[in-house]
C-alpha cells in the first residue's frame, strides 16, 4: 500500500426529506451539512436511473460519498437499463428544455419542478429545468451555462431557512 495514498472509499445511505418516517431524518435535508466537508462527496438522485448509475460510481469512488435518499422518491419506478453504467459526479442533468426561467433542484424537488413546469407551460412560461444530481461536487459550469440562457433563476430544495445548499447556488450565479 502506498502511504501516501489513503483509500476512503466508503458509501454511506441515508434518508431525507419530509414524512413521517425515517428516525433522526423524519423531516430533514441534511445536505448542506455535508456539503461543507473537503473531501466528501454529496450526491442526491431524483429518478431511479440516476439512482442506479450514481450508486455504481459512488462504490468505485475511492473518496467517501454520502448518498441522499429522499425518501418521498421511495416507491417510484422508472426506467433502468440492465447494462454497466454510471453517472458521473459533478454532473447536472437537464430534465427539461425551456427558454423563460432556469430552475435548479435535485432529489424529491425534480418532480415537484416538472409538475410546476407543465402548469407554467399552460400559462406561456417555459421552464429550464436542471437536475444537479451531484451536490458535492457541483456542476458549476452546468449552473453558469443555465443560468446565462434564461437571465432568471428559481432554486428549488427542502432545506432549513438559512444555510441551505440553494445559497450556494445562488452565489456561484452571482
Amino acid at each position: 500500500m502506498n502511504p501516501d495514498r489513503v483509500n476512503l472509499r466508503v458509501v454511506i445511505r441515508l434518508p431525507s426529506g419530509g414524512g413521517t418516517r425515517g428516525g433522526p431524518f423524519h423531516a430533514t435535508n441534511p445536505e448542506a451539512w455535508f456539503t461543507c466537508v473537503p473531501g466528501l462527496k454529496v450526491v442526491a438522485p431524483a429518478t431511479v436511473h440516476d439512482a442506479k448509475g450514481l450508486i455504481k460510481a459512488a462504490i468505485r469512488d475511492d473518496n467517501p460519498v454520502m448518498f441522499i435518499e429522499h425518501k418521498m422518491l421511495y416507491g417510484v419506478e422508472g426506467y433502468v437499463p440492465d447494462e454497466d453504467y454510471i453517472i458521473p459526479f459533478g454532473v447536472a442533468d437537464v430534465k427539461r428544455e425551456g427558454s423563460d426561467v432556469t430552475v435548479f433542484c435535485y432529489g424529491a424537488m425534480v418532480p415537484v419542478c416538472s409538475k410546476a413546469a407543465d402548469q407554467a407551460a399552460e400559462k406561456g412560461i417555459e421552464c429550464h429545468i436542471v437536475d444537479l444530481r451531484t451536490l458535492l461536487p457541483l456542476d458549476e459550469e452546468a449552473v453558469l451555462e443555465a443560468a446565462k440562457k434564461t437571465g432568471r433563476v428559481v432554486v428549488v430544495h427542502e432545506a432549513p431557512v438559512s444555510g441551505g445548499l440553494g445559497a450556494e447556488i445562488i452565489a456561484t450565479v452571482m
